[in-house]
């Protein structure tokens, strides 16, 4: 299929509901009776969803949610979790997948409206950019049930909030509400649960009426800079000015500025890999921490 020619579609998919509208890819765990929690099914459709939109060139950006009110994502379905064995914990298919979230080439964001607990905070922690609804509660309780959030939680956390504040909450399973999320920086707004989406979607478009490969470029650079010396990431960003400065979108984002126009980007594409052959089940999210 011709994903450029494709039109806007909203479906359902699983227990996901996957949409497309306007250049905004957006997966929605879509099972508010349980909280919108993940078993092995579910991983294996978002693992699924991830790359059908990853792959789609009419997607630009993609926005991660839960159904309902109550939920984000509350995290790994407790009776699956009982169940695992130490082989479970080294096939970590719920660590691969948030990994495949933080690495794919378009931004992402994290529409947290309600409780983002254990593999729900984790799948946030992945995104790009997270905003939250007045309902949005966080955290990471996995040491109360003798194990410890080995989705990226103990990784993530820690760069994005610091060491000790994340120590705190993996330690205590503190809970922490939208304001104090905010206020850690755990967040970057909060905002009505009924104007969460709308939100989302408005920092998904201030998104894509920039640069394309800039957004990428810049994108990457932070992901992997934080891995970094500061010296790499400086290297990193010299490296991908000089890729920037041979492009077409820096001509056109430079004149449309000089002429006083909005800089018109829609023949911009981001930069993607060959597109690999299909993996079975396993690989692609069958198997949980």
């Amino acid at each position: 299929m011709d994903h450029q020619s494709r039109h806007d579609e909203h479906r359902r998919a699983g227990a996901l509901t996957l949409s497309i509208d306007g250049g905004i890819g957006t997966i929605t765990v879509d099972r508010p009776e349980v909280r919108n929690a993940l078993d092995s099914d579910v991983l294996a459709q978002l693992a699924d969803a991830l790359e059908e939109l990853r792959w789609d060139d009419s997607v630009r950006t993609i926005i991660f949610t839960g159904a309902g009110d109550k939920a984000f994502v509350a995290g790994a379905d407790i009776r699956e979790l009982a169940r695992r064995v130490p082989e479970d914990g080294l096939r970590a298919a719920m660590q691969r997948l948030y990994d495949a979230v933080e690495s794919v080439e378009k931004p992402t964001i994290a529409a947290v409206n309600g409780y983002a607990f254990g593999g729900g905070l984790e799948l946030a922690l992945a995104c790009d950019i997270r905003v939250a609804s007045t309902a949005a509660r966080f955290a990471l309780p996995e040491t109360g049930l003798g194990i410890i959030p080995a989705a990226g939680g103990t990784q993530r956390l820690a760069r994005l909030i610091g060491a000790g504040r994340a120590t705190e909450m993996i330690l205590t399973g503190r809970r922490l509400d939208a304001d104090q999320a905010l206020q850690a920086g755990l967040v970057t707004g909060v905002v009505a649960p009924e104007a969460l989406l709308d939100e989302a979607r408005s920092v998904a478009e201030q998104i894509m009426a920039r640069g394309p490969l800039a957004v990428q470029l810049a994108t990457t650079i932070i992901r992997h800079g934080l891995d970094a010396d500061a010296a790499t990431g400086m290297l990193l960003e010299r490296l991908a000015q000089s890729v920037l400065y041979s492009t077409g979108e820096r001509a056109e984002g430079t004149s449309a500025f000089q002429e006083k126009r909005r800089p018109d980007y829609t023949t911009h594409h981001v930069v993607q890999p060959a597109r690999p052959a299909p993996q079975g089940r396993e690989d692609r999210g069958g198997d949980q921490t």
